[in-house]
């Protein structure tokens, strides 16, 4: 039968890895991360960190093996071990939500207003991809659409939305999606598709959502 001492090692074991996530950077690191592998230079830049910053951060949280890495020449490549980390960081922020009185304001000054932004749940958009008479485009950067996308959905990044817009029918509805709830690039897409006059929606949730839901999904990258 084991003792208190144990017990307690135990228990902060398990704290440990809840530590690891208490971090906003670190937050946002495995948010990334669960759009697929990317290397450090890139998770730099998108968490607006140094490279030696965002390095200590990855190095936190593969200490408790929320994380894995592999090398490319010189360049060092980061995903996450296992779908159950995604799973922890989606069960977090969905808690979050759920419990934290504060989140709701700080969600909104992060996203703006969405009152006007009209959302297409997973089901409805799944049967419209097989009808065939809807648009999907990811936005989100092109690595992440490399590593896993929803089939049959155009890649065109946020930052290249407005040039791109010629390459796109105009007598179609158009739904965009990135890296979930909490990412504004699905909402700029659609703000401006809707100054343009088109048909646009977003998708409900995000890549990762669409993936747990176990639609249909395609990818450019090796697993």
């Amino acid at each position: 039968m084991g003792d208190r001492v144990t017990k307690d090692a135990l228990f902060d074991g398990f704290a440990e890895v809840a530590k690891a996530m208490a971090n906003g950077r670190r937050a946002e690191l495995v948010d990334v991360l669960v759009q697929g592998e990317r290397h450090v230079e890139e998770l730099a830049d998108e968490i607006s960190q140094s490279v030696a910053n965002t390095s200590f951060h990855l190095r936190a949280l593969a200490a408790t093996g929320l994380v894995t890495t592999r090398r490319d020449g010189t360049r060092i490549y980061y995903r996450l071990t296992s779908d159950r980390v995604g799973e922890l960081w989606a069960a977090l922020r969905d808690v979050a939500a759920a419990h934290h009185s504060e989140l709701d304001t700080l969600a909104a000054a992060y996203l703006g207003d969405r009152s006007r932004l009209e959302e297409i749940g997973r089901a409805e958009l799944a049967d419209r991809i097989v009808a065939g008479d809807v648009i999907v485009l990811d936005v989100r950067p092109r690595p992440e659409f490399a590593a896993g996308h929803i089939a049959g959905a155009r890649s065109i990044p946020i930052e290249q939305l407005a040039e791109s817009l010629k390459a796109v029918p105009r007598d179609i509805e158009i739904v965009a999606y990135c890296r979930g709830p909490y990412c504004v690039m699905a909402d700029d897409a659609v703000r401006l598709l809707r100054r343009r006059g088109r048909a646009a929606r977003r998708l409900e949730g995000g890549y990762p959502e669409w993936r747990r839901a176990q639609l249909p999904v395609e990818s450019e990258a090796a697993p």
